[in-house]
């Protein structure tokens, strides 16, 4: 792993304290508090500082009451401790907690060593549960990556514009057919859509499962037919009838290599935004923005910004750090607003690149976990440049053969086995050095943000990171995709992850989603064709035979049916996609839909989450925190363990044990030491008491830092909290947030 890769996963991984979206159940209200034979410490939301794998390192405030005192004891105390998440859930537990470090600024040094082992013992016992929208935050000031992945490929894709109603029909290289049984079509395998090739007459149809085209060549040109062969209508699933058809079917624009279609409707119309530095196109649900002092236009395509001097190109990335400031200027409340968390810089973008972080955890039964890997012909393996490690070629699993063991991921969790074909086991370990070396010019290269934690007899602990997913941050900004097209290899064909060609766009509120060139509802991604995976077809399809399917290299695994996705209804206007967080909030708050917005992580989906352990099992042994009731989440601690608060009035700290004003009582002092002598000063410096120079020693910029952190967590807390949470479904829409 390289320096920047492994800051880049100690970042996201350190996530994995701060949960999910929403809370149900768990307590993670704060402060919390844990009670002794001895007394109660209140805990003070934590301030994590560091993890490596699902060790976190930080520190936090408290109080400790002793049974029989009327006034608590404040000081800090520092730890290590393991963590789970559920990220469905919305919550991660923090367990196996360690006291290394604990700090009394206002006690005795009689008192000190016992109220230590109060806490070391209390917190040993012990788990503690957050929430991310509160503690999210405290990222930014935390360690984490500072630098991107410098191995990201930027070159642009190819665009195309069009000025009416249309739809790309990407295929993955040149048309590769295979035999539709018992009937005389074949159907196009390397192609997200619905493509078929009469064998006799070699007429060719494109259908969304209401509106038909037909062509004399797959690559087109294509016409609107209302005439198909009804024996071809007659086996396909009949079209929902909630979908949308449009009056006038859309134009079918044919790629066969990586490209982006953006539409307008009609002729564009620029509309100035902010302070008129930008002109935007309002008829189109691309980003299309144009910068007036230069003229240059600029798109926004899977998260990456690329400009040209007009429509035609070339075109050029531009990174994120490295747009004009007037981007940072687009107001948040404008209708291109959601665009900001495309500018490096902004808010918007820091809350994006943190929910793009977040980690998913699960703990896994190894009775239950069930790996099963075919191949077309004896299994093939070839070697991924500049590693020790080979690839399966023939089958759609993620197989890597390294040394003499095969190791496969499936949905988040590694198996191993000593013959390519099994029998398979969950994961005790990996050769993480060797994996690690797998570039992004490899599409196994997901597979490097899938990890082993722990493991027990009976549980394996795993986690991945949402590059697992393929979403990046890069350069202050998450992004989709490495950028490298992975072609198929000769003489198979299985899909693999694209970066380009689905119009992946990003929102605050469910991340990720894919779309459309523009929304009409007219095609879902790989129409079932009698349901399943055929693994020996390699075709794009849906699982049980509903409309769904192709998702493109999104979750890996062998079960690549079942990683899939509707989008036929994901994009709702630049509003939706692109607009302001409130009204994409108000937005999904009223759409009945809204709910499949968001998805569950790959070990909560219905055909994985039987493999996971019990949680509550898992962590029998441990008294769960509960919230302190009547405190206000108001006390920090800072690097060296001075504890303080803030007030209306100003920051205070013990002093005395007391609060006390630090302003006013350096302010105090300073006015007493221009009255004295220097000999007086000095002398009554000696005398002030250690508590008050601690006191005054607190570092403030760093407590206000975190402080302003956690406000801005409880904030986003309180606004996610009006989008309803979604359950895992067997068919959801895409781009599910914090997955």
């Amino acid at each position: 792993m390289t320096a920047g890769r492994s800051l880049a996963a100690l970042a996201a991984a350190l996530l994995l304290l701060l949960g999910g979206a929403l809370v149900a159940r768990a307590q993670t209200t704060w402060p919390q508090e844990i009670t002794d034979p001895e007394g109660t410490i209140v805990v003070y939301q934590p301030q994590p500082e560091k993890l490596t794998g699902n060790v976190l390192t930080g520190r936090a405030a408290m109080s400790l009451k002793l049974k029989g005192k009327t006034e608590p004891t404040f000081g800090a105390f520092w730890f290590t401790s393991m963590i789970d998440s559920d990220a469905d859930a919305g919550t991660t537990v923090v367990r196996d907690i360690k006291v290394t470090k604990v700090r009394w600024p206002e006690s005795k040094e009689a008192d000190e060593a016992r109220f230590t082992r109060v806490v070391e013992a209390a917190a040993a016992r012990s788990t503690l549960s957050a929430s991310t929208e509160r503690l999210s935050a405290s990222l930014a000031n935390a360690e984490r990556e500072q630098r991107s992945l410098a191995e990201l490929k930027n070159d642009p894709p190819k665009i195309v514009f069009a000025s009416e109603l249309a739809v790309l029909l990407l295929y993955d290289g040149d048309p590769k057919w295979s035999d539709v049984e018992k009937s005389s079509y074949e159907r196009a395998l390397n192609t997200p859509y619905l493509v078929v090739r009469d064998k006799r007459s070699k007429a060719c149809y494109l259908s969304s499962g209401a509106l038909w085209y037909s062509a004399k060549d797959p690559l087109g040109p294509w016409s609107s037919t209302t005439n198909p062969p009804a024996d071809l209508v007659q086996m396909l699933p009949k079209a929902d009838a909630d979908d949308p058809v449009p009056t006038k079917p859309p134009v079918i624009v044919v790629a066969t290599e990586p490209t982006e279609l953006v539409v307008s409707d009609g002729e564009p119309k620029w509309k100035p935004v902010g302070d008129g530095a930008l002109l935007f196109v309002e008829n189109t649900e691309t980003p299309w923005v144009r910068e007036l002092s230069t003229q240059q236009i600029y798109v926004l395509l899977s998260g990456r910004w690329f400009r040209a001097a007009g429509t035609s190109g070339p075109w050029s990335f531009v990174r994120a750090d490295q747009l004009p400031e007037s981007f940072a200027k687009i107001p948040a409340a404008s209708d291109i607003g959601g665009v900001r968390v495309s500018v490096a810089g902004t808010e918007e973008a820091e809350d994006a690149v943190l929910d793009a972080e977040i980690p998913k955890t699960a703990a896994i039964n190894r009775s239950e976990a069930k790996l099963d890997v075919q191949y077309e012909g004896e299994p093939k393996f070839e070697k991924i440049p500049g590693t020790s490690v080979a690839r399966a070629v023939n089958t759609p699993a993620q197989v890597l053969e390294i040394g003499s063991k095969y190791f496969a991921v499936d949905n988040g969790v590694w198996f191993v086995a000593a013959s390519p074909k099994g029998p398979w086991a969950v994961a005790d370990s990996v050769p993480e050095d060797e994996i690690q070396k797998i570039p992004p010019s490899s599409s196994a290269y997901n597979t490097t943000y899938v990890h082993v934690y722990q493991s027990t007899p009976q549980v394996v602990y795993v986690g991945y990171t949402p590059g697992y997913l393929w979403s990046f941050p890069y350069y202050g900004v998450p992004v989709y995709g490495t950028g490298y097209y992975y072609p198929a290899y000769p003489g198979y064909y299985y899909p693999r992850p694209y970066s380009y060609g689905f119009h992946v766009g990003y929102n605050p509120w469910t991340g990720w989603s894919f779309g459309m060139s523009w929304n009409v509802g007219f095609m879902h991604f790989g129409i079932g064709w009698g349901g399943g995976y055929h693994h020996h077809h390699g075709y794009y399809g849906g699982y049980g035979g509903w409309y769904g399917g192709y998702r493109p290299g999104w979750g890996g695994g062998y079960h690549g049916g079942h990683n899939t996705i509707n989008v036929g209804s994901v994009n709702i206007g630049n509003n939706v996609n692109y607009g302001n967080r409130d009204r994409v909030g108000n937005n999904l708050r009223n759409n009945k839909d809204a709910a499949k917005l968001r998805q569950p992580s790959v070990y909560n989906r219905p055909e994985t989450k039987g493999r996971n352990a019990d949680r509550a099992t898992v962590q029998k042994n441990a008294q769960q925190a509960r919230a302190t009731r009547g405190v206000t989440n108001d006390v920090l601690a800072d690097r060296d363990g001075n504890v303080a608060r803030k007030t209306p009035s100003g920051w205070e700290s013990r002093e005395g044990n007391k609060w006390q004003n630090v302003d006013r009582a350096a302010a105090k002092d300073k006015a007493q030491t221009v009255d004295r002598s220097a000999a007086q000063a000095k002398a009554q410096s000696v005398d002030r008491s250690q508590a008050q120079a601690r006191a005054q020693s607190v570092d403030r910029s760093s407590v206000q830092r975190d402080y302003q952190a956690r406000q801005r967590g409880a904030q986003r807390e309180a606004t996610q909290r009006q989008v309803p949470r979604s359950q895992p479904t067997s068919r959801t829409s895409g781009g599910g947030r914090r997955r």
